[in-house]
Parts: C-alpha cells; structure tokens; sequence
C-alpha cells in the first residue's frame, strides 16, 4: 500500500475553530429547515439531506484554496454551503426559484456555482467522478495550481464510472482527491451485503497504486488534518489519492426513507458520536470556546436560515421564456415568444 507521510498536526486559533463550528452548524440548521419546508410542500422532487456527515464537508473544503474545485454527489447541500455558497441562493434553488444558484432549474441535486468553482452535484451514482477527472486533467494540462476533491457515497464504489476514473488519474497523476463519504448504506443496502471488500474500503486504491487512507468522518479536526496531507500529496505532483471517512446519515436516504432497515441500537450509536455535539464538548472542555460563543453563533446560524427561507418563499419561479437558457447549444425558439407550443 502506498502511504502519505503524516506531519504534525496543525494547531488552530479560537477563530479558527469557531469557524468550523459555525459552518457545522449551518449545514444542520439549514437540512432541518429543508425538511420543514419540504414537508410545507415549497421544496419539491428529491431531497437528500446531510444531516450527520457535516465533519466531512466542513473539515476538508476549509483546507482548499479559492481556485480549487469541489464536485460532488446528490447528497449536495453541506458540501455547497461549505464551498461558500449562500444560504439564501442555496435555499432559493431547492425551491426552485430564479434567485438559485442553478437558476431554479436544478433543484436540490443539481446545485451549482462558477463563482465558487462548485461544479456540482450529480444526480447519476458516480457521474461526478469522469467530471472530476476531466476538471483535474484541464487544469493539470493548462499548468493551474489547482486541485479537484470529488465526493461520493460506497453506493458509487460498484459502478464503471468508479473504476474508470480511478484508473486514468492514476495513470495521468491527476491533481484529485477521491473522496468516499462512506454511511454504510446505499440507499437501503447495507454496504457489506454489496461490496466485497466493505471491511477495508481505502483499499480499493491499491488496485490504482494510489494512496488510501481511512479517516473517522464524525471528527471536523481528523477530516481537517487528513485532507490537508492529502492535499500536499496531490498539489506536489505525485497523483490522486483516495480518502474513506466512516460516517453516518442521521435521516434516511431521502426524505421519503423512513429508514426502517436500520436497527435502533445502530442508530442511537452513531448518535453519540453527532460531529456538531462532540466538537462543542470539545471546545468547551479545552477552554477554547465559552458557552455565550457557542450560543452566539447558534443564534446567528439560526436568524440566517430563517432569512434564507423568507428570501427563498418571496422570490420568483423562472419565467418561461428563460427556458431555452443556460443550455450546452443553441436551441430553436418557438415562435410563441419561447412558451412551449401545445
């Protein structure tokens, strides 16, 4: 197996780390808010929500640099966020509104922003992996300084796209970090009834002679630290890297999952190990945050999310004529002014 030389660990300023507990925080507040609203019937179709894996998005994009790339799966929300899409754009695309990131013509699953080199999230098990690997081999080809993270559930590991992409960044050295957020279930499936080798996932990477490593998913610091190395490892020029982090969705896999496959003692298990109360017991134990800070950010996180579904409720729905925008190529316009004909 080809290993990553650990450095010692950083060592984070209290903003730092208040930082991190904030984007933590966003994320919950915003997936809770997504359910209500989802229920209100304002949010529509698939709705995949990221409750219980915030460590993961938080810790690794805080270590990216502007220029780098994130794409992502359909479970898309946290990763947007952390990226440094606003919550009000965010909020106003799962409604579907013309104020969205996507226009209001993604939705949940297809969040996207160029502004913030967030290229997506992709409705197709494994689609966004050829993606990552073509944004990795532009910018290594155009000679940027700039890396690709691309995330993906172990429902992606037993798909083509997978071990296509896995391969040419190999062989190419792409500038790529394979990132598995692995909850043990795909969709209903538990990940050891569909995958041979579900006990020791990283390892898959052997196949490719590229790095793996496993890292704890529940822990904001671990992911930070791990991705950081990773990092290094893929910006010197030595080639992709593959990450596991073992992690678990508190909800189901959709919004319409009830998720009754799941035993209760698992459950409440993985409860325990919640990332956002960990990490504030963490702060408060260490002396590095006080309960007035934590409470403070609490309250502003909350006073956000509620402006973003105000701002997502009172905006617009696309108009018609937009329909035929933001394609790939030109389109002929009906003569009725863009408006479909009957």
């Amino acid at each position: 197996m080809v290993k990553v030389p650990m450095t010692a660990k950083e060592t984070l300023e209290a903003p730092q780390l208040l930082e991190l507990y904030r984007q933590m925080m966003l994320i919950r507040v915003f997936e809770e808010e997504c359910a209500r609203q989802y229920m209100q019937g304002n949010i529509h179709g698939f709705l995949h929500l990221y409750i219980g894996e915030e460590a993961i998005a938080v810790g690794s994009i805080s270590t990216l640099r502007d220029q780098d790339y994130v794409v992502t799966h359909y479970r898309d929300h946290g990763h947007a966020l952390a990226k440094g899409i606003d919550s009000k754009s965010a909020m106003a695309e799962l409604f579907g509104k013309a104020t969205g990131c996507s226009r209001g013509k993604g939705g949940s699953m297809h969040l996207f922003d160029t502004s913030k080199n967030f290229m997506g999230g992709y409705a197709i098990v494994a689609g966004q992996m050829p993606v990552a690997a073509g944004l990795a081999l532009a910018a290594k080809s155009k000679g940027e300084d700039r890396l690709v993270i691309c995330y993906l559930g172990d429902g992606a590991l037993n798909e083509g796209e997978f071990h296509e992409s896995m391969n040419l960044a190999s062989i190419w050295k792409l500038p790529v970090i394979y990132f598995c957020e692995n909850n043990l279930y795909g969709m209903g499936a538990p990940v050891w009834d569909t995958l041979a080798l579900a006990d020791n996932i990283y390892k898959l990477a052997e196949s490719y002679n590229m790095p793996g490593m496993r890292l704890n998913g529940m822990d904001v610091l671990e992911v930070r630290e791990v991705t950081q190395e990773a990092s290094e490892h893929v910006r010197s020029g030595k080639g992709p890297i593959f990450l596991e982090a073992q992690t678990y969705r508190f909800r189901g896999h959709s919004i319409a999952d009830p998720a009754e496959y799941r035993h209760g003692i698992e459950v409440e298990d993985w409860l325990e190990k919640d990332p956002i109360v960990t990490f504030k017991r963490k702060l408060l134990d260490e002396g590095r945050a006080s309960e007035q800070e934590l409470s403070d950010i609490d309250g502003a996180v909350m006073k956000e999310i509620e402006e973003a579904a105000k701002f997502a409720d009172d905006s617009p729905f696309p108009e018609i004529d937009t329909l035929f925008e933001d394609v790939y190529a030109d389109q002929p316009v009906p003569s009725n002014s863009g408006r479909l004909t009957e």
